[in-house]
């Protein structure tokens, strides 16, 4: 195998043995065979779009597809087995349609063509032939974007997926979904094409994160600011971890009267704040801290679990019956819910112990999506011009094991009293229960909601620059972002898109850009590594 999409990444070069997410050498092949299978879909899906022919359910089995590649979501081989063949019976099926349109299908050989073997050691040993070193490339940079784009469209698909669930779709970002997967087998392109379509890729993941804004606002209202307690109610329990608004809302649903309280981890945290969600009397409180504590919170959690769109690593045998999937989610072993019939779940935490007394935790504050910081926005703009608002961070991204990662918390502990910090993602468990206090009733700490909602952290600092009339990289505002994952990447490409500079990325650079793309990086943008907070701050603040 050969992986290395995630910051975690082994010796900062690429996993070859086995994944640091958990991922087994046989899966790693599989979601290259699959990747493989889409880009052959793909060659067909932009040939089609020529004629006038687009297939919704191959628009959407390709997000799908793609998503479940994504670090921590599947790790179930008999998964994928079913999806490469998916793949393949939807590009021959889009094949008939396309030439019956007067389209191209005379490939003559590669992804477009081929033919997957019956048996689950046969599809192993296609995909260890055709990992992503195997792309064609003439140049090392060039590949670098490639993996660069690859990776991006990952995060652009698990946003399109989660988008279309709740009735929020855009053939722009199918589109491009497909034109990027195709080109990754083209080889007349050049190294300022693939710059283009990795800012392209950017561009398109806004889009795709406008959409699914507009599904969860649409569905479950604005976040308003709420009060989520850390503590625990005496009783049954059931822990939701993951982004899916919709299985979040299903599970309400099914657990109303039930003597079940719910509780939410990691990036479900946000989901208190809206207010067709909040509404639920059993929707109690937050559940664990950090990622690299993850594990053993979990084990340490009296109840059932759900784990709605990331798998944990590596659970332990004897804790395997408490836990469950839906959705893309996927992990041996490990019971899977497709259909939203949460009552296995329920009938686990009915049979579980729960907790055996109240715990009072200290409080936390979410719900500061744009709808809520430009409802006062008049308050922040006086703040600024008064000089009691001296510079905004944005201290956002992935959380994650590897050491480094303390940088985030010890920076937001040290931001002088005269500055305010926005976060989203996962990245903010780091420090997400810090009191900052406010600046005249503005808090100091505001939690934006989940990584697609740097959507709303884009449409805040958009606001303020027009308020002040300059332009973004004019504001007293400075990013400092952790990544993980390829949703991460896609958020980074969409800031580059948008031409904002000056970003400070930690703990690690990707291992898939090149130093010829990073010196781009730096010189268009002027993107760098995270150095110590003191540095840092010194360097931003004077």
């Amino acid at each position: 195998m050969f992986c290395y999409q995630c910051e975690q990444t082994a010796k900062g070069e690429g996993c070859t043995k086995i994944g640091v997410c958990g991922k087994e050498p046989e899966v790693a092949a599989l979601q290259d065979l699959l990747t493989y299978g889409l880009i052959g879909l793909s060659q067909y899906a932009v040939e089609g779009r020529k004629v006038g022919v687009s297939e919704r359910d191959v628009n959407v089995f390709t997000v799908e597809a793609s998503f479940s590649t994504l670090t921590n979501v599947d790790f179930d081989p008999d998964r994928f087995v079913g999806l490469i063949n998916q793949a393949v019976e939807k590009r021959e099926g889009l094949a008939e349609k396309v030439k019956a349109a007067g389209g191209k299908v005379d490939f003559a050989d590669g992804p477009a063509t081929f033919k997957p073997e019956t048996t689950l050691d046969g599809l192993i040993r296609q995909g260890e032939a055709v990992g992503i070193k195997s792309y064609p490339a003439d140049n090392p940079d060039i590949l670098s974007l490639k993996h660069t784009v690859l990776f991006g469209i990952r995060g652009i698909s698990a946003y399109a997926d989660h988008a279309q669930i709740l009735g929020q779709e855009d053939d722009t970002v199918y589109g491009f979904v497909h034109e990027a997967l195709a080109a990754l087998w083209r080889e007349d392109l050049g190294l300022e094409d693939w710059v283009g379509l990795a800012l392209k890729c950017g561009e398109i993941n806004l889009r795709t994160m406008e959409l699914l804004d507009a599904g969860n606002t649409g569905t479950y209202g604005h976040p308003v600011p709420t009060k989520v307690p850390l503590g625990h109610k005496k009783g049954k329990a059931i822990l939701v971890s993951g982004h899916d608004l919709k299985d979040m809302e299903e599970l309400l649903k099914q657990t109303q009267g039930k003597g079940i309280h719910i509780y939410t981890h990691g990036e479900m945290l946000p989901t208190h704040g809206y207010p067709e969600l909040k509404k639920y009397e059993h929707f109690y409180g937050h559940y664990g801290t950090a990622w690299q504590n993850q594990g053993k919170e979990f084990m340490q959690f009296p109840g059932a679990i759900l784990m709605t769109t990331n798998c944990i690593q590596r659970p332990k045998e004897e804790y395997r019956n408490n836990i469950f999937t839906c959705g893309l989610v996927g992990w041996p072993g490990i019971a899977h819910i497709s259909d939203r019939n949460f009552q296995p779940v329920i009938d686990r935490a009915l049979a579980l112990p729960g907790f055996q007394e109240d715990e009072n935790g200290k409080d936390v504050m979410v719900g500061f999506g744009r709808n809520t910081v430009l409802g006062v926005a008049d308050k922040v703009i006086e703040a600024v011009k008064g000089k009691a608002i001296r510079h905004f961070f944005v201290v956002a991204g992935c959380d994650g094991a590897k050491p480094g990662r303390n940088y985030y918390t010890e920076f937001v502990e040290k931001v002088p009293e005269d500055t305010v910090v926005l976060t989203f993602a996962c990245g903010k468990f780091r420090f997400f229960d810090k009191d900052l206090g406010d600046i005249g009733g503005i808090p100091r700490l505001l939690d934006i909601g989940q990584c697609n909602d740097a959507h709303s952290a884009i449409q805040i600092a958009v606001a303020l620059a027009n308020a002040f009339n300059v332009g973004v990289n004019d504001l007293p505002l400075s990013i400092i972002c952790s990544w993980y994952e390829q949703k991460a990447v896609a958020i980074l490409l969409s800031l580059l898109h948008l031409g904002i500079k000056d970003i400070r990325l930690g703990p690690s650079l990707p291992a898939f850009v090149s130093p010829n793309v990073l010196d781009v990086l730096v010189k268009n943008f002027d993107i760098k590594p995270i150095t110590t907070p003191d540095q840092d701050l010194k360097a931003i603040l004077g």
